[in-house]
């Protein structure tokens, strides 16, 4: 009985306290560009100032803006980045600012509250589930993928490996 119980517990340890999130305060994942300027617009911490944020790129229509929170008075962000395709927002890339949370307390809020990353390195520590792709980056950035989006680009792109891609990945097989 003791045994059932244990494995009981360390499944639940295993398990994610909670799903992950789909974007940070009022930008969430599959937004349209002009809901995400109206919640930017009533969320002091992100320092939206309207379109001048907003940049197009013209070759594939992707749409891209840019805010920096350390303009906005007391906020925990820095520059921030939403990225679109296909008029839905699929990254959305938080810097956090340094001087105000460190990566340890980030990280380990995370971990808490998500369990273990999925993908730890030195650089970046990612979590995944089907929809969202969630990390937290080196020096201290969170960014938020849409990951079917994100999946569907990539199996989308036609952009073969280069001669040092391809040598770098047949070193590794012959380890």
């Amino acid at each position: 009985m003791k045994k059932i119980l244990f494995a009981v517990f360390a499944i639940f340890l295993c398990v994610p306290l909670f799903s992950l999130p789909d974007g940070y305060s009022v930008a969430k994942l599959g937004m349209d560009i002009d809901s995400l300027k109206d919640a930017l617009k009533k969320d002091y911490q992100f320092g939206y100032r309207g379109d001048r944020d907003v940049s197009l790129s013209p070759s594939d229509g992707q749409f891209l803006i840019e805010t920096d929170g350390a303009k906005s008075g007391f906020s925990f962000l820095g520059r921030c980045w939403f990225q679109f395709a296909n008029d839905k927002l699929y990254i959305i890339t938080l810097n956090l600012d340094r001087t105000k949370v460190d990566h340890y307390s980030v990280f380990s809020k995370l971990c808490e509250k998500y369990g273990n990353p999925d993908e730890l390195s030195p650089q970046k520590s990612v979590w995944k589930d089907d929809n969202v792709i969630f990390s937290l980056e080196k020096p201290l950035t969170l960014k938020y993928v849409d990951a079917k989006a994100f999946n569907s680009k990539k199996d989308s792109s036609n952009v073969e490996k280069t001669t040092a891609e391809k040598v770098r990945d047949d070193f590794l097989d012959s380890l």
